[in-house]
């Protein structure tokens, strides 16, 4: 075949793929990204720091953020547009299930936009009163708790739970009924036995430190829970459950960091749900985090009219590595009592599962994963493609949905 004809077949399929991927194209443009809001964001976080008559250097400081949370309809209503009504309402979802959201966060919420993805993970609706199917505990965490403070679901590693207080308790939180009336942390000797339970265990070689949200401690607690369990031989890697890089970017400190990097490898595992978390401020504090050497993993949770589009979480993919965070998992959203308004239809998933593969780099693909009941663990959900296979040969189907008889192995001696 001459050059020419190669070129024109080559040509001929960049035009195809230029086509798969306009459909996308056209959409992000409408898709709320944090990296290009900043005037808006500014102007929002200036109406708030004069109501607390906070200057820049308290705006930073994250201790200033938590003290000052959020968890009141009337100072709520001095930052957002709410109906008496809607007050009301946020009132009485308040006296059920505890809020509060940091005055970060709340400078991302558009303060018109019920639709807002902010606003509907930060304030509270009538429809976690309303609803009739979740249960407090789907995952039987009280039930996989051999030692105080520990989950244990897996052969080779436990979740540690260090605290129940969150920079914001998020309206979809798996751990809802964990939030009780005053932030505390776990008390020292809770988390000593976890620590003792993992050095008399030496096959957990992976303990994930969470909460709550352990960033809210200082970091002279942390380092004396983590020096401990880097001390243990088994323990290869220790990792942090946070999500203070989307809702309180102040805390990821340099000070954190310096302390963090003494005890490698440690992985950050954080929740970044939709495009518009994706600021400036998380880009610095995740970029200290990654000059630290810490590896940033994102979990998102598939969250109905939030991020079950594949165009918004193709975004949502593509702005995370910008920051310097790999994608890794969309766990669909688990039917805890007062989020199942939240949950999405698997389908939903698979559908942008198959808009991921193929049409982005493989650094933009998290796994879907749905959380089996009662504590039996991540189960990956994929889109099907092995169709069959026989005597010598599969048959599989491609992401662009072509068929292909593709050779299963060779019997040398044949």
């Amino acid at each position: 075949m001459k050059f020419e004809e190669k070129r024109k077949i080559a040509l001929d399929r960049a035009s195809e793929l230029k086509s798969r991927i306009e459909p996308y194209l056209e959409a992000r443009e409408k898709i709320p990204a944090g990296l290009n809001m900043q005037q808006e964001f500014d102007r929002n976080k200036k109406k708030i720091m004069d109501y607390f008559g906070a200057g820049e250097d308290e705006w930073n400081d994250w201790r200033w953020q938590l003290r000052h949370c959020i968890s009141d309809v009337e100072t709520l209503s001095n930052f957002i547009d709410l109906s008496d009504e809607e007050k009301e309402e946020i009132k009485k979802a308040g006296e059920k299930y505890r809020w509060s959201i940091s005055p970060y966060y709340l400078s991302l919420v558009d303060p018109k936009d019920r639709d807002c993805p902010i606003w509907k993970q930060g304030i509270p609706s009538m429809l976690e009163i309303n609803d009739p199917h979740g249960v407090a505990d789907p995952m039987a965490e009280e039930f996989t708790s051999p030692a105080d403070r520990i989950t244990r679901r897996y052969p080779d590693r436990l979740i540690i739970n260090v605290t129940n207080q969150c920079a914001m308790f998020c309206r979809h939180c798996q751990r809802k009924r964990n939030i009780g009336e005053v932030d505390k942390a776990a008390p020292r000797e809770e988390v000593q036995k976890a620590i003792d339970y993992v050095r008399n265990n030496p096959e957990i070689r992976d303990v994930l430190i969470t909460g709550g949200d352990p960033l809210t401690l200082s970091n002279e607690r942390l380092e004396e829970y983590i020096s401990q369990l880097w001390d243990i031989p088994s323990v290869e890697i220790i990792r942090i459950g946070s999500r203070t890089p989307v809702t309180m970017p102040q805390r990821i400190t340099q000070e954190l960091c310096d302390m963090l990097e003494k005890y490698p490898p440690i992985y950050v595992n954080t929740h970044f749900n939709h495009p518009k978390e994706v600021t400036h401020e998380a880009l610095k504090a995740c970029r200290r985090l990654a000059k630290a050497g810490i590896a940033i993993g994102n979990q998102a949770v598939l969250l109905k009219e939030i991020n079950n589009d594949p165009h918004i979480m193709k975004k949502l993919n593509h702005e995370l590595l910008k920051i310097h965070v790999r994608p890794y998992y969309i766990f669909h959203a688990k039917s805890v009592k007062g989020t199942t308004h939240f949950v999405p239809r698997v389908e939903e998933g698979i559908e942008i599962m198959e808009n991921l593969r193929g049409y982005t780099s493989g650094m933009a693909i998290p796994t879907y994963i749905i959380n089996a009941p009662d504590g039996n663990g991540k189960t990956p959900i994929l889109p099907q493609y092995l169709i069959s296979q026989g005597k010598g040969y599969v048959t599989i189907r491609t992401w662009e949905g072509k068929v292909f008889k593709y050779p299963n192995g060779y019997d040398l001696e044949e």
